[in-house]
């Protein structure tokens, strides 16, 4: 098994072609599913509901890793729950009440996740820590797809892990993610890992299956 999960994130898909696009990077090594749900007002972009993850749901068996960048979130958890969503995230800075909605996502069978924005203390995670499955350090702005890597969070990563001390809650860094990038961030305590454009660069199964291993590659061999 191996130590790094790769999230490829369906959004630097083909669009046109997303049921193939999903089962081709399951073929090709994935680990989970990255979805990212965008609603045009906590992030600028807008991109698909639960109904496409409900569509999806079929094509694969992998973890569906559903990251929330919507506000609010609440009125939406058991949705994308009966959707098929097995771990939901949902954003520090979108929720009025965050013990509340990890409660409400565990409570619908789910894995509970809460993500942070590049410029949003680790701190806000003290209080929520014994409800959590997953930790997302954004490395980028959220909204798009493609954006530079933001060095500031390697450190970031280093103290959300100093954080959880040896709860079994996983760290994920979604940005920017790449064979370079990937082992700074495995390195300071990241096991998951989401890569959209650097996993499907190449546009075909064969390219993706490349991708994921050299990322994962690439992280392992900083972890030993």
């Amino acid at each position: 098994m191996s130590q790094i999960i790769i999230a490829p994130s369906v959004l630097a898909s083909d669009f046109s072609r997303l049921a193939d696009e999903t089962m081709a990077v399951d073929r090709a090594g994935a680990d989970w599913i990255h979805l990212d749900v965008m609603d045009g007002h906590f992030v600028p972009n807008i991109t698909f509901g639960p109904v496409v993850v409900e569509k999806l749901r079929p094509c694969t068996k992998k973890v569906f890793d559903c990251h929330l960048m919507i506000e609010p979130a609440d009125p939406f958890l058991e949705e994308f729950a009966k959707a098929g969503a097995d771990i939901i995230t949902v954003h520090a800075e979108a929720c009025k009440h965050l013990d509340r909605s990890l409660q409400v996502i565990r409570n619908l069978g789910k894995k509970a996740g809460v993500a942070l924005n590049p410029s949003t203390s680790e701190t806000v995670l003290e209080y929520v820590m014994d409800r959590l499955d997953l930790v997302v350090v954004m490395s980028v702005n959220p909204g798009f797809g493609g954006q530079a890597f933001i060095p500031a969070v390697i450190d970031k990563v280093a103290r959300v892990k100093a954080m959880i001390g040896d709860r079994p809650i996983d760290i994920q860094v979604d940005g920017g993610v790449d064979p370079k990038t990937a082992p700074l961030v495995a390195a300071a305590g990241a096991n998951s890992l989401v890569a959209g454009s650097a996993v499907f660069r190449g546009g075909n199964e064969e390219g993706y299956r490349k991708n994921i291993a050299d990322i994962r590659a690439a992280a392992e061999g900083a972890i030993g």
